[in-house]
């Protein structure tokens, strides 16, 4: 099986490994959502997925995909969400993409309807409660809890504790907090909603946390940045989401923590898109049905050794996962369903402030 991943803006061809998913990973057929139900070894020929996720991420679905279709050729177009689905809206009349994995999340609503076929893996309807397909066109499969990445080193340094929202206001931490863009990044849409909820949706209290945090904030291009440069000792804090850093932490990063805010954390619920008149719609659909079964989740758990939360209920994670457990955080609920519908107008209010706070 040929792999190739093209960043957005540098290509590179990553190194497969079989060995990350044993014989006893390997899901069965899923009984695939695709119109022809073929058996695995039916299928072959290309596929060009469009994806968000890290490189482990990435790394552990090409592998294990691999197990179960091995004469289907993969390519992986990496990007942020905004930037994917930009250019999904640019290939509309001659796709090249197949499907997306990450980057959809279940605030999205209806607002890619142009781009992504209404059409969902038969296993979503697997989920645990509430992290079913919101709007028929994503096929959820994962959470993204939100998290800061703390660079220990730096935070010492400066005799700080970071645990809160409140923490985040030290005048100390002035440029020393990195932030994507709300407005392209899934990441960082995740982030404001976790602040929303616990300040209280579009409430005055939130909008003034807000402010306040702004000052101490550097917006960066892409979300990884928000935990890559803080390990890289460029930025004490990064607010960001627990796979992307907990990554680093199994990788052997000893300088940083994940850590849930004190107050509250939430997560996002993502899924896959299917492309609305993609080149290879049966393997497509292959690839989302393996994401969103129970088997192909466990697998892929394992693969990560445990660094993704999946949303099938029959899904296993492996013993000795990186992930701190969800009875040692405290959560806090999330209105998606109002999130969803003002997000235009929440976006116009952070921009406006973000001019006013730092021109």
């Amino acid at each position: 099986m040929k792999k190739k991943i093209f960043a957005l803006v540098l290509a590179l061809v990553m190194a497969l490994s079989l060995a990350a998913c044993g014989k006893e990973n390997t899901p069965a057929a899923s009984g695939s959502g695709s119109a022809s139900g073929s058996e695995p070894a039916a299928l072959s020929g290309d596929l060009v997925l469009y994806c968000t996720m890290t490189e482990n991420d990435i790394n552990a679905l090409l592998d294990c995909f691999a197990e179960v279709y091995p004469d289907i050729n993969v390519e992986v177009v990496n990007g942020s969400a905004g930037e994917l689905v930009t250019r999904l809206q640019g290939e509309k009349e001659n796709p090249v993409g197949d499907l997306v994995w990450g980057g959809m999340a279940d605030s999205d609503g209806m607002k890619n309807a142009d781009v992504f076929e209404a059409w969902v893996s038969v296993h979503d309807s697997e989920n645990g409660a509430g992290w079913t397909s919101p709007n028929g066109l994503y096929s959820m499969d994962h959470l993204s809890t939100v998290a800061f990445c703390v660079n220990t080193e730096l935070e010492a340094e400066l005799g700080l504790n970071i645990q809160s929202y409140e923490d985040l206001l030290d005048p100390k931490l002035e440029g020393k907090i990195i932030f994507s863009d709300p407005n392209s990044s899934s990441a960082a849409w995740n982030n404001l909603c976790n602040i929303m909820s616990v300040y209280g949706n579009d409430s005055d209290e939130a909008w003034t946390y807000i402010e306040g945090l702004m000052k101490n904030l550097v917006i960066a291009g892409s979300s990884s940045a928000c935990f890559k440069s803080v390990q890289q000792g460029e930025y004490v804090v990064g607010l960001t989401y627990e796979d992307g850093a907990i990554t680093l932490v199994k990788d052997g990063a000893t300088n940083i923590e994940v850590r849930y805010p004190s107050n509250g954390t939430s997560a996002s619920v993502f899924g896959c898109g299917l492309v609305k008149n993609g080149p290879n719609q049966e393997n497509a659909k292959a690839m989302i049905d393996f994401i969103c079964s129970a088997e192909g989740q466990t697998a892929l758990a394992a693969a990560q050794e445990g660094t993704l939360r999946y949303t099938n209920s029959g899904y296993t994670a492996p013993e000795g996962a990186w992930l701190k457990p969800s009875s040692e955080i405290t959560w806090v609920d999330r209105d998606v369903e109002y999130l969803t519908a003002n997000k235009d107008a929440i976006l116009e209010h952070w921009n406006s402030l973000m001019a006013d706070v730092q021109g």
